[in-house]
């Protein structure tokens, strides 16, 4: 496949872990730039069911930031802090695809559906599988958060 020339991603990204790692590995597999979209603090506050994460956005985004230099050599990339649950993908012509966990999918839809009333492209969906620890189970930042697993899945107690 051809690289994109714009792909979008995002995500909280509080404890950073091989499933995030897999998202952006995907993105810039596929593009020649990547934006990825950060949640702000107060859109965590707003949409997130639980409001238990570790890191404010200035630490998740260091930690993005270090993450992304450890393991992708090269990445070209700008991070955006999003205060909503769309971002750029609704209103910019130029971002061709979307790279997005199983999770997040049913997102998509509707952000093509706003994409469409306001004569875009709709973007292209790139799926990547949710990661699962040794138990099975999706590996997550709450998991990690309570001590379940560790960043790679491995678990930590039961």
């Amino acid at each position: 496949m051809e690289k994109l020339n714009l792909v979008a991603t995002g995500g909280t990204f509080d404890c950073i872990h091989i499933g995030h790692l897999k998202l952006l590995s995907t993105a810039f597999d596929i593009s020649e730039h990547v934006i990825i979209g950060l949640t702000s603090d107060a859109f965590v506050k707003r949409f997130k069911l639980t409001w238990n994460i570790k890191n404010n956005y200035r630490r998740r985004l260091f930690n993005l930031k270090k993450n992304i230099s450890l393991n992708f050599k090269d990445a070209n990339y700008t991070i955006i802090k999003l205060e909503d649950e769309f971002g750029p993908v609704i209103h910019s012509s130029k971002i061709q695809a979307i790279v997005v966990s199983e999770e997040t999918l049913v997102k998509v839809k509707e952000i093509n559906e706003i994409r469409i009333s306001n004569h875009l492209d709709p973007l292209r969906v790139i799926v990547v599988e949710i990661a699962k620890s040794s138990d099975g189970k999706p590996i997550s930042s709450t998991r990690i958060r309570n001590g379940e697993i560790d960043y790679k899945g491995k678990i930590l107690r039961k």
